[in-house]
């Protein structure tokens, strides 16, 4: 059975397909895009082998011709010069304007593709098709899309939002443990800035049960898409919710070099570190704190930060993040689980010492 959560922008809404076992059939859930030219199927070569020919199937049957593009797996590949060589390809393999990108894989990929869809030809559709438990609940969703330069995360990228996502839960049966993992992190903080029964399920949640993943990886959607729907470009306060955590985490991400931390094992360092910043400028209670740690352990998340990773790393990254305006940063702050405001109150004293505070 196939679930749907809708993302309402106006002209640019679309329908998120949340299922299990539907990856071969995907064609069906967007017969209304009518193909008629070549897709450009892009993945990297850990999820090529496992489900790309499992999507070029579905397109054969339907009649529509594609072209596998793969890329190295892993966060080096969200940069210019891959991007770039994906767009040759497309060139060469005759992508015109009414083609489509599908892009299938984690959040790497579908940055990566959705950016190179948003430039193609100034603009093409997007389908995403995720298979890791972070892309599903957070990156696919809401049409962020981007390439990371040496200086920082998410540098340079547009707003391009898909034309449909496609979320089969059983993609993430093949998931490394660690990877699995990772994506708590963004599950979590969307249970405290949303939604505390959320955070009361986690407490007892069995991995292992694929209706309630299905349920969890829907919940979160549903936040995602709730989010996306009323602030869109992040202008109204809302959708800079979905950074608590990210600030530092994103500093930390960079400061390790891209890949030797996967983002949400960064985020979930952020995290802790936002929420003891909510404690001493934000009313959070003492308990909250200590339940969210203990959940992120539970969730096998990094609480730690590495003795490796300068402060002073963290910071010169953090202060070249794209949250940062005029010099000001926006610091997401939460007084408590299932809520969240944005703050202008916390100071890189603040950020020094709680990044300290992480070791």
């Amino acid at each position: 059975m196939v679930s749907g959560v809708s993302v309402c922008l106006a002209d640019r809404s679309y329908s998120i397909a949340i299922g299990c076992g539907f990856l071969r059939s995907f064609v069906d859930q967007i017969a209304f895009l009518n193909l008629k030219s070549t897709v450009a199927v892009i993945t990297d070569d850990n999820v090529g082998p496992l489900y790309a020919e499992c999507v070029l199937h579905s397109l054969r049957v339907a009649n529509i011709e594609a072209v596998l593009l793969t890329v190295p797996a892993g966060e080096k590949s969200k940069s210019l010069p891959v991007a770039e060589g994906l767009l040759d390809k497309m060139a060469d393999a005759g992508l015109d304007r009414s083609s489509i990108v599908i892009a299938l894989g984690g959040g790497v990929i579908g940055d990566l593709a959705g950016f190179v869809a948003a430039i193609y030809f100034r603009g093409i559709p997007c389908i995403q098709i995720p298979t890791t438990v972070l892309a599903q609940v957070d990156s696919s969703i809401g049409g962020k899309t981007g390439v990371n330069l040496a200086s920082g995360k998410n540098l340079v990228g547009s707003f391009h939002q898909p034309r449909a996502v496609l979320v089969d839960v059983s993609t993430l049966q093949t998931l490394p443990e660690r990877e699995f993992n990772e994506g708590f992190a963004e599950i979590i903080k969307h249970a405290i800035i949303r939604d505390a029964d959320l955070f009361e399920k986690l407490q007892s949640f069995d991995c292992a049960n694929i209706d309630d993943l299905t349920s969890i990886i829907q919940r979160n959607i549903e936040i995602k898409a709730s989010i996306v729907s009323q602030d869109e470009f992040e202008t109204l306060g809302l959708r800079a919710l979905l950074n608590f955590g990210h600030t530092i985490g994103h500093g930390i991400e960079n400061a390790a070099g891209y890949g030797n931390l996967l983002h949400g094992e960064a985020i979930s360092l952020g995290i802790l570190a936002a929420a003891r910043l909510s404690v001493s400028h934000a009313q959070m209670p003492a308990a909250d704190l200590a339940a969210i740690e203990a959940l992120l352990i539970r969730f096998q998340l990094p609480t730690q930060l590495p003795a490796s990773i300068s402060t002073e790393s963290i910071l010169t990254a953090l202060q070249k993040d794209k949250k940062f305006s005029a010099g000001q940063i926006r610091f997401i702050l939460s007084p408590g689980i299932g809520d969240a405001f944005v703050a202008s109150s916390i100071s890189i004293e603040d950020i020094r010492r709680e990044i300290e505070a992480l070791r």
